[in-house]
């Protein structure tokens, strides 16, 4: 296949009615490593807001079955992007995320935060060590994808534009990003899983790899040690060399699916939607934030 076969099927499709196409041949072949990444750590960012992180925290999902929930995570978001929201297994794997959060007194703002983090980060992860930036198609078709994703959560007032998404993500981290020692814990949880997930890499220098990827805001909201200077710039450089090298390799036929991650080892006789995720006493349980 040409390299640009992915980006060509995509320029002939619609975004605004072919967003599940198009999201979809970006996650699953046109960057599959790539948006893992920067959704993972998507993810991540949200642990430095307090509220977000101590609950977390509190629940002990995220430190004490880590791998579980990291996997339980990451199939359940892959669904609708699979099958398209409207296909029943979408309508299962949404229900339980739902279920999920209904059991504690969320607010709409750390929703929409979280829903932000989803469009903003892949396209400044894939800007800038991707093997191409994306295109303004799919940059609008991957807006149009998590405006779905919200609506069918129940998210309301979900910003209509990438710009938007930027705006509110940026300006909601420059107001809540702060230590928290629940955040904290639960941050170090996930990156000593991270850490396991290219075994032929030595750990020290992966997770030196790992803070060089942050910013300095969300180094400053877990008091992680900033890598020196040369050492960060040497590492990311390395990541952009990976994108460059990637850019000139055939197009990927088969689909990557969250479940042939070797990473993702929770489930190796398989698993069913419904037995994903958690499943908390009570609803909703109360914790102190706005």
């Amino acid at each position: 296949m040409r390299r640009d076969h992915w980006r060509r099927a995509n320029e002939r499709l619609d975004p605004g009615e072919d967003f599940v196409e198009i999201y979809r041949n970006l996650v699953m072949h046109e960057f599959p490593w790539d948006m893992n990444q920067a959704l993972s750590f998507a993810l991540f960012r949200t642990y430095a807001v307090p509220g977000i992180g101590s609950l977390l925290d509190r629940t002990g999902e995220f430190t004490q079955r880590t791998q579980k929930r990291y996997d339980d995570t990451a199939l359940l978001l892959e669904v609708p992007t699979r099958t398209g929201f409207s296909d029943p297994e979408a309508r299962s794997a949404i229900r339980r995320i739902n279920q999920m959060h209904r059991a504690y007194d969320i607010p709409d703002h750390e929703f929409r935060y979280v829903l932000s983090t989803f469009v903003v980060v892949p396209k400044r992860w894939i800007d800038a060590y991707g093997k191409r930036p994306l295109s303004d198609g799919e940059v609008l078709a991957s807006v149009h994808y998590y405006r779905e994703l919200g609506r069918h959560m129940g998210i309301p007032d979900v910003p209509e534009t990438y710009d938007g998404f930027a705006r509110l993500m940026d300006s909601y981290e420059a107001e809540h990003f702060a230590f928290d020692e629940g955040g904290r814990r639960v941050a170090d949880a996930t990156m000593a899983l991270l850490l396991t997930f290219r075994p032929a890499v030595p750990k020290p220098l992966m997770e030196i790899l790992s803070r060089a990827l942050m910013d300095e805001a969300l180094l400053d909201a877990f008091r992680y040690d900033r890598p020196a200077r040369p050492v960060a710039a040497a590492l990311r450089a390395s990541v952009r060399l990976r994108g460059r090298i990637a850019g000139l390799l055939p197009a990927r036929a088969k689909a990557t699916r969250i479940e042939d991650l070797p990473w993702i080892r929770s489930y190796p006789e398989g698993y069913r939607i419904d037995d994903l995720g958690t499943f908390p006493p009570g609803c909703p349980v109360p914790h102190d934030r706005d």
